[in-house]
Order: C-alpha cells, then sequence, then structure tokens
C-alpha cells in the first residue's frame, strides 16, 4: 500500500509541474488515460488432481503521454504506464504493482522513431488482435505470434527485460514498421509492412532472432462487411523440434444489437495439446463503461471464463 501511494503522490507531483511549465511552453502536453476492470475468473484445468477455482480479478491502467513540439516542428515526447493488478485466489488478496520503462518518440510527417520500451513491429502489427476475448483476454491464444517478439512491456523495460529500437513511417494506406533490440542472451530485428484499403487491411512481417522459438514469418488479413469484423492470422513461431511451429488463428465479431457484440476464435498450433476456442460478449453501458465477459478452452485443455465491469479514462 505503502508504495503504491508513493508512487501515486509521485505521479500527482509530476503532473502539478508539468502544468506549470505550460504556463511557459504551449507547445508541452501531458496527458492521461486508462482503463479500469474488475469481476470474476473461473479456471478449471485439465490436470489430473488440480481443482477448478473461481477468483476475484481486476486491474488499473494509467498511461502518462508526455510531448512538446518544436519550432522546427517536430513532435517529442514519452509514454510511461503505472499498473496494478489484483487478484484473490482462495481468499488471499495479491496485488502487483508495476511502472514500467519509457518509451520515447521523434515524430514528424509520417515518420516516427521510437527507443527504449518500444512497440515491436510484430506486435504491433494489423491481425495480430482482431478481438479481446472477455474481461481479460483469456489466454490470447489467438494472438498468433504468442508472444515471440518485441513487444511495449507493462512492467518492465521491454520483452524480456530489453530496450530496442524502432522506425515507422506511413504514407497513404501504406505503413513500414522496423525494429530491433539487443539482450545478453537473444538479438531481434523485425520488418511489418502492412496496406489498407477500403475495410480490410493485409500485413506481412518477418523477423531474424538468435531464439529458435522465436516468430520467423507471419502474416494477416482483417476487415469488416457490414456488422461482421473479421481477422485470420498465421505466424510460423520457429522450430517445431525445439518446441515452436505453425500457428493459425481465425477470428471474429458481429453485432446483435444496437449496444452489443459477440467475439469468437478458433486456433491451433503445433504445440498446442488440443484445438483453443472461445467466445464472449460485450454490452455498452455507456460513458466508456462494458460489461463484458467469456469462455475458452485453452491450448493446454484448461477451461477458462470471465464476467465484469471495464471503463475507459
Amino acid at each position: 500500500m505503502k508504495k503504491a501511494l508513493l508512487i501515486t503522490t509521485a505521479l500527482v507531483a509530476s503532473t502539478g509541474m508539468a502544468s506549470a511549465q505550460n504556463v511557459t511552453s504551449s507547445n508541452a502536453d501531458i496527458t492521461l488515460g486508462g482503463y479500469a476492470r474488475w469481476g470474476v475468473i473461473y479456471s478449471d484445468p485439465d490436470t489430473p488432481g488440480a481443482d477448478s477455482s473461481t477468483d476475484i480479478t481486476s486491474r488499473w491502467r494509467l498511461q502518462i503521454d508526455a510531448t512538446t513540439e518544436t519550432d522546427a516542428g517536430v513532435t517529442l515526447g514519452a509514454r510511461v504506464r503505472f499498473q496494478v493488478d489484483g487478484s484473490d485466489g482462495d481468499n488471499a488478496l495479491t496485488q502487483a504493482e508495476e511502472l514500467n520503462a519509457a518509451r520515447f518518440f521523434a515524430r514528424m510527417g509520417g515518420l516516427e522513431i521510437g527507443v527504449g520500451n518500444i512497440q515491436g513491429a510484430i506486435e504491433f502489427m494489423p491481425g495480430q488482435y482482431t478481438i479481446d476475448l472477455g474481461l481479460t483476454g483469456l489466454g490470447y491464444d489467438y494472438t498468433v505470434y504468442d508472444g515471440n517478439a518485441d513487444a511495449y512491456s507493462s512492467g518492465g523495460t521491454g520483452a524480456s527485460t530489453r530496450n530496442g529500437v524502432e522506425v515507422i513511417y506511413g504514407i497513404g494506406d501504406f505503413e513500414v514498421h522496423v525494429s530491433a533490440s539487443e539482450s545478453a542472451t537473444n538479438d531481434r530485428i523485425a520488418a511489418v509492412v502492412s496496406y489498407e484499403f477500403g475495410n480490410f487491411t493485409v500485413a506481412a512481417g518477418v523477423q531474424d532472432s538468435d531464439l529458435a522459438t522465436d516468430t520467423d514469418w507471419t502474416v494477416a488479413v482483417e476487415g469488416s462487411v457490414g456488422i461482421f469484423d473479421f481477422g485470420v492470422a498465421y505466424a510460423d513461431n520457429g522450430d517445431e523440434a525445439a518446441g515452436g511451429g505453425d500457428h493459425w488463428s481465425v477470428m471474429g465479431r458481429f453485432d446483435v444489437g444496437a449496444a452489443t457484440n459477440v467475439e469468437f476464435y478458433v486456433a491451433d498450433a503445433d504445440y498446442f495439446a488440443d484445438t483453443s476456442y472461445g467466445v464472449d460478449f460485450n454490452h455498452d453501458l455507456g460513458g466508456g463503461a462494458t460489461m463484458r465477459g467469456g469462455i475458452a478452452s485453452l491450448r493446454d485443455g484448461e477451461l477458462r471464463a470471465d464476467f465484469g465491469v471495464r471503463f475507459n479514462f
């Protein structure tokens, strides 16, 4: 509790100082945003002797973005995230508080250069997250790169506690994203190209890495037809003998009323014990709040379900 109070006090103080600076620097800006969610999560592992459980789950995420614009028209910025995850397992409340490392960037026109806790070209690629199942993601088996590439980290310096650099360039409906990182155990470089036409987006990514189970290449198509949104994605996640292999996913979303939609997916991989599939619902409560819940059968046979409320701020 003391840790959370100290971090919150520091954030409030820094926001106040930034507001004071804005008096003399009209180009500077600090924005706060994020979301909160809470509810219940059920798990029934497909493991002999393992018991099912129903627990409370919660998350509070605050995102802080600071930017300024130079006289030459270059936007300089940084992003940090403070996140508190809470759960109630067997009536014992656990809490994880995380303040991550920053992502710094410079942007002008269609060009952006980022360093630090980078987004990562493959993780940020269109088609990896066509849906967001249930309240908690319910395992994310539908995300075909499956964590095998650099990604923005909520609780560290980046994927596998690394820093990186990335370049993003967009012109019209075409975008290129290149990212690279270096660590003591694994160096990565990845590139993604994507093109948007009408209601559809196609994307492809490649990666060179020292890890045998990292993603080698991935492709995705997503789009919308009337009330139906869809995504189809595939990734070659490295050497099957080392625990990698092919991973594919089909995802969809459709409206069932003015304020409610349903999402679903089917996914499989060479390293899955079982085909994974799931379905959810999302009901708009207004004011940035939604009631949501879902159920999924995961790669290891576990049955997982959740239900709760989320609101954005």
